[in-house]
């Protein structure tokens, strides 16, 4: 995750969960607690996230359909991934970039190119205005990142 201390704390959990029975959250908040920064609720959710993030594979499955978009998607089909933290919107930013450019083959006695696959749509993410925020604030951290199959994928 984005965790300021990770390493510092991924040491403290190895280190104290010996030690003490880690049955309850109250439990693994409590142990927590002496390497805390800043404000308690924003950390501990960070690390809750990360957690998540890693335990059910997120970025992994999010890199598995990015890789799967353009063998499903026709042509002029338009791909629309919202993500919610900056994880996943790097992942998607760089999958759509990547998409978006013309590489080389990998043969050194081929000199020709292999096609672009997507065009970015947005080359910024779209995110909620104020208004919406207001009437929606887990919307804050939302941002929805569009891109268009231009060519059929030579592979």
């Amino acid at each position: 995750g984005e965790v300021t201390n990770a390493k510092t704390l991924a040491m403290h959990i190895v280190k104290n969960r010996k030690n003490a029975a880690l049955k309850t959250m109250e439990n693994f908040k409590a142990m927590l607690h002496p390497v805390v920064m800043g404000n308690p609720h924003k950390y501990l959710a960070q690390v809750f996230q990360a957690l998540r993030i890693e335990v059910n594979d997120e970025l992994g499955t999010l890199k598995t359909l990015l890789h799967q978009i353009p063998a499903v998607l026709k042509e002029g089909g338009r791909c629309a991934i919202i993500s919610f933290h900056s994880l996943e919107d790097r992942v998607v930013k760089n999958s759509f970039k990547e998409a978006g450019k013309e590489k080389e083959k990998d043969n050194p006695f081929h000199t020709d190119t292999q096609a672009k696959i997507f065009r970015l749509v947005t080359k910024k993410p779209i995110t909620a205005s104020a208004a919406e925020i207001k009437i929606n604030p887990r919307s804050r951290s939302a941002k929805l990142r569009v891109a268009e199959k231009i060519k059929e994928s030579r592979e």
